[in-house]
């Protein structure tokens, strides 16, 4: 039997609506298929509880004020957040509606952006859709509710949700504006294309704020296939030859350097496609992929070797801080262990800090010996002379030798890092720390910037290898 066009028609409609039941029932119903991104979302924003302290004042008493979406690309961050609008719109606040303000560093972002995905998403769940008529929607309504589009550095006014979209384009002023007038909650979404940022500095570390890092392994039942084969492109090793961790990609218990190679993509690398930054950031959605890091592959260990050791000092005046590390050497490796990294004034203050190190006035202190960085009253070698007076066993390096020189002296042999409480800031050192690049092309000349703990760890090569040619003069 036969059906009339009307009947089609009928049927088609409602299979329509059964699929639009089925979405909507997928915003508050979570199964093995739920992307892990919407989920903390959701959760987040429905467990908060605010109330008041003692002093009647708001406070969050219990939940998130916002969550950091990290992670590769096509992980379903984004998609996520979006599914979240639309569930906040359509459900949690269908009566009486609430304000939504997304970002992005541009407005004209959004039309390559999240125009193409609210088109395809509106949609999906039968709502109305303005972005099939309009070249410019600045804004638009889900039943009450009211979302905005701002880029360009605008904060916007008051809202109740705001959404930081690619958030590692977003300057920090930007978000500490928005949050301030963010009435509810906030979220971000970004790829970790950089390894220093404030996202890391002052979001991630708040005890407020949920973190969670995804791939696009965790999104396969909604990614595209051309989407995951791009992905898996820029694979450069064979798959399932390799570990991945917090600190980076290992081979043979060993971070993947230039001679530790796993084997190779048997694909990707023979038809040029396979890129170890793209798979490490877009792939892995790993941090610390920096293309051009001078010490890319450290092997962080839990204690220093019982071997004798010498100490190395970079002085910081101010702003920059002093950096003070253990050192030791052998034919093949160097380890390092991170004692001190804080801004120091003055020769009595390092010496007090010597000595709640317990390093002892035999022990030798190689110093930088460069006036370059001056405070109001010391330089460098001035500083060196007042802890000789202090009675320290001081003694400023020798520099007859450039920089780059020494640097690639020590890239010959494994470094080693003791993982102690300086992890933080000697591990964003590590990460950033890279050879300058001018016009595209890396140089043979260091940045000059995350060389604090790196200057430091140079001076102890520097001592370690020059058969005892210390300067002991001030000439």
């Amino acid at each position: 039997m036969s059906l009339t066009d009307s009947e089609i028609i009928l049927l088609e409609q409602l299979l329509k609506e059964e699929e639009v039941d089925e979405l909507f029932s997928r915003l508050t119903e979570f199964n093995d298929k739920t992307n892990p991104n919407y989920k903390i979302l959701f959760e987040a924003i429905n467990h908060q509880k605010w109330g008041f302290d003692e002093k009647n004042r708001p406070k969050l008493l219990y939940g998130f004020a916002g969550v950091a979406l990290e992670g590769s690309s096509r992980s379903g961050k984004t998609w996520s957040g979006v599914d979240i609008i639309i569930w906040l719109a359509t459900d949690k606040h269908k009566d009486e509606g609430c304000t939504i303000n997304i970002y992005r560093e541009t407005y004209n972002e959004f039309k390559t952006t999240l125009y193409d995905d609210f088109k395809r998403r509106l949609d999906d769940f039968g709502l109305h859709n303005p972005f099939h008529l309009a070249k410019e929607v600045p804004s638009f309504r889900i039943g009450k509710t009211t979302v905005h589009f701002l880029g360009d550095g605008k904060h916007g006014g008051g809202c109740d949700y705001a959404f930081f979209n690619e958030a590692m384009m977003i300057r920090n002023e930007v978000f500490d504006q928005v949050e301030m007038r963010c009435r509810k909650f906030w979220w971000m979404d970004y790829n970790p294309s950089f390894t220093e940022h404030w996202v890391f500095d002052k979001v991630l570390s708040r005890d407020n704020v949920a973190f969670l890092r995804t791939t696009f392994l965790d999104n396969l039942n909604f990614i595209a296939p051309n989407e995951y084969t791009k992905i898996m492109s820029y694979e450069p090793w064979l798959p399932g030859s390799y570990e991945v961790t917090e600190d980076g990609v290992y081979y043979n218990y060993e971070a993947i350097t230039e001679t530790n190679q796993p084997p190779i993509h048997p694909t990707n690398v023979i038809q040029g496609t396979a890129d170890e930054f793209m798979w490490k950031v877009y792939g892995l959605g790993l941090r610390g992929a920096m293309k051009g890091v001078i010490f890319p592959s450290v092997t962080w260990i839990d204690s220093f070797p019982e071997e004798y050791k010498i100490y190395c000092n970079d002085f910081g005046f101010t702003s920059d801080p002093n950096a003070l590390n253990g050192y030791y050497e052998d034919e093949n490796n160097i380890y390092i262990e991170p004692l001190l990294y804080e801004s120091i004034e003055t020769a009595d203050i390092l010496g007090s800090c010597l000595e709640k190190l317990d390093v002892s006035t035999n022990d030798l202190v190689i110093c930088d010996s460069s006036d370059k960085h001056v405070s109001e009253k010391n330089g460098t070698v001035q500083m060196v002379t007042d802890l000789i007076d202090l009675g320290w066993n001081a003694m400023k390096v020798s520099k007859t030798k450039s920089v780059t020189y020494h640097l690639l002296s020590m890239k010959k042999k494994k470094i080693h890092i003791v993982k102690n409480h300086l992890y933080k800031k000697v591990k964003k050192e590590v990460e950033n720390y890279k050879w300058r690049e001018i016009n595209g092309i890396m140089i043979n000349q260091p940045i000059d910037k995350f060389n604090h703990f790196w200057d430091a760890a140079r001076y102890g090569h520097m001592a370690w290898n020059s058969n005892q040619e210390l300067e002991t003069d001030w000439n």
